[in-house]
């Protein structure tokens, strides 16, 4: 029988609630206090069927309203101690580069699922001919192939696939469902879906907000490539991980140390900085940039360091990486794929189930109701002008991907993504929404869609959409209809470039500096008060004792001078007036 007691009880055994990518599914798991997030994150995957968990990870939310990664390499419930419930989210930690070369279907269709909540959310940006497309996949997937007798009127409006889901893109996706998709399977559409979503720039990227040197409001980004910087939807600069020399953080400050070769002889060093908003999300975004680091540039997970992230001073910054690197796992996929599915089949069991596509089914159980996270604080309106779209860096090396700066078709499908889909031009004036003004808006029935912005789309902020883990939508799993989002005006900011600074700069350096003072000064105070305290009970036990083991001590020359002229009169000073001793 299970006890649920005080956390500090070596005998009880706690329950942890965990939302899967699908907010209508969860799982509980009980565990004991001497087990650690790897056993957590085992048992989800264990019920998912999922054998490559290396990519996932499970993410809480603190009493403070941070968002972190359950470290997986130890106790869990030292990490959740003030949580009340014990609530966790599964989600995708480490998006492969590239989701087909992935061994298992039902590890794709957990990165499809995380994909269409990043669409969904805002993180995954695209413009609307993208948008509609994406969502026209997401459409065939779960709905399967176009029914005339089945798929009338506007069949899209049932569904919130989209941040900012407008009647015009309704009508381009069902356009694209009905014509250009007819003859794919469903797995063939989340294929697609993953194919086209791979070549943003924003795939795999969870935006940070923080600010330059300037003052300037700026996203980071961190994924498999390296260290984006996004200004609105525009991509600013790019530190590419072999650029990386070094990540560090003081105070709210998050510190990139560059090494950027400025031709074949040439290197030349730089200090990027970006100001947090908070201390405790800047050790997050730190801690997120070395993992993201080390997963994918490590050979070997044996070859990780022990990392800091502050000064030398800095206690509780220490990091060392556990599990195993993305070059392990693909060299075990290629191992198993070489020596057959045996190894696969034996572990995944008898009771194996193949995915389920169709929305009504589900991949898996579901449940009538999920419990409340604590959401992030409601952040004020950043207003931002969208520039040009985004386009990959490496959307020209992928095969097939079908999308390119030059418009090109997608294969099998014959859609330009220019005009009339992809509009040439550049996007209209847009807003960051916070997820919570959004189902404010849709409660009150404040604004409504089409509001003269039939072609917005949104890159979200990643302080807001975390309270996409705290369930605030009404009727879970139930339908849902177009974002009813209000769209006030908004400002114009300039496109300031990001400007690298130099080693030294005292932008960055010179309050990287401060801080460092500051701790010094406490360390030299804490020094000195520990010393005197220390001091001053040695000398009490070698005057006031009758022990012998202070004897020679006490008859020294120095102690005998050291007692006359200063022990005594300080102890009956304070006999006298304190009434001690």
């Amino acid at each position: 029988m299970l006890k649920f007691g005080s956390k500090n009880d070596v005998t009880v055994v706690h329950r942890a609630t965990i939302r899967l990518l699908d907010d209508a599914e969860i799982i509980h798991c009980d565990f004991q206090p001497q087990h650690k997030g790897r056993y957590i994150l085992e048992y989800v995957c264990k019920q998912l069927n999922i054998i490559e968990t290396d990519y996932f990870g499970l993410r809480y939310v603190d009493h403070c309203r941070q968002r972190h990664w359950l470290d997986l390499a130890k106790t869990a419930i030292k990490q959740v101690k003030d949580m009340e419930p014990i609530l966790f989210s599964f989600r995708v930690k480490f998006y492969p580069p590239d989701p087909l070369r992935l061994k298992e279907e039902i590890t794709r269709y957990q990165i499809y699922q995380q994909l269409k909540r990043d669409l969904l959310h805002g993180r995954l940006y695209c413009s609307p001919g993208e948008a509609a497309l994406l969502a026209a996949c997401i459409l065939h997937n779960e709905l399967g192939e176009y029914d005339p007798e089945i798929h009338v009127g506007n069949y899209m409006s049932e569904h919130k696939l989209l941040l900012k889901q407008t009647e015009s893109i309704e009508e381009k996706a069902m356009e694209l469902h009905q014509t250009q998709l007819k003859t794919f399977t469903a797995e063939q559409a989340e294929i697609h879906f993953l194919r086209l979503a791979a070549q943003l720039d924003t795939y795999a990227v969870d935006p940070h907000p923080v600010k330059d040197h300037k003052g300037t409001q700026l996203y980071v980004g961190i994924n498999h490539h390296g260290i984006l910087t996004f200004q609105g939807s525009r991509k600013t600069n790019h530190f590419r991980w072999s650029e990386v020399q070094k990540i560090n953080y003081e105070g709210k400050m998050f510190i990139v140390h560059l090494t950027i070769h400025e031709d074949l002889r040439t290197k030349k060093k730089h200090t990027v900085g970006f100001k947090c908003p908070t201390g405790s999300n800047c050790r997050h975004v730190w801690r997120c940039a070395i993992e993201q680091m080390l997963f994918f540039t490590l050979p070997r997970a044996s070859d990780a360091p022990v990392v800091s992230g502050g000064s030398i001073f800095s206690w509780g910054t220490k990091f060392k990486y556990t599990g195993r690197t993305e070059r392990e796992v693909l060299e075990e996929t290629a191992a198993a794929a070489s020596a057959g599915s045996a190894e696969a089949s034996s572990l995944r069991g008898k009771g194996d189930t193949p995915v389920q596509r169709c929305q009504t089914t589900g991949l898996r159980r579901k449940a009538s109701s999920v419990p409340a996270t604590p959401s992030t604080p409601s952040q004020d309106l950043i207003e931002i002008r969208y520039s040009s779209l985004p386009r990959s860096c490496h959307s020209a090396g992928l095969d097939g991907a079908g999308m390119s700066e030059s418009g090109s078709t997608c294969p099998g499908i014959g859609v330009p993504l220019s005009s009339p889909y992809c509009p040439d031009n550049t996007l209209p004036l847009l807003e960051t929404v916070s997820e919570d003004q959004e189902i404010y808006a849709k409660r009150n029935n404040v604004g409504g869609p089409g509001d003269g912005d039939t072609n917005d789309y949104f890159f979200r902020d990643s302080f807001d959409h975390s309270s996409s883990e705290s369930q605030l939508v009404d009727g879970i799993g139930n339908p849902h209809s177009r974002s009813l989002t209000p769209v006030p005006k908004m400002q114009k900011l300039q496109n300031t470039k990001l400007c690298l600074q130099p080693v030294g700069s005292r932008t960055i350096i010179g309050r990287a500096k401060a801080l460092r003072g500051i701790r010094i000064v406490r360390m030299f105070v804490s020094a000195f008060v520990l010393t005197v305290t220390m001091l001053f009970i040695v000398i009490v036990l070698v005057f006031e004792t009758e022990s012998t083991v202070f004897d020679s001590l006490r008859k020294t020359p120095e102690m005998v001078a050291f007692k006359s002229q200063y022990y005594v009169p300080i102890r009956e000073f304070l006999r006298t007036k304190l009434g001690l001793f």
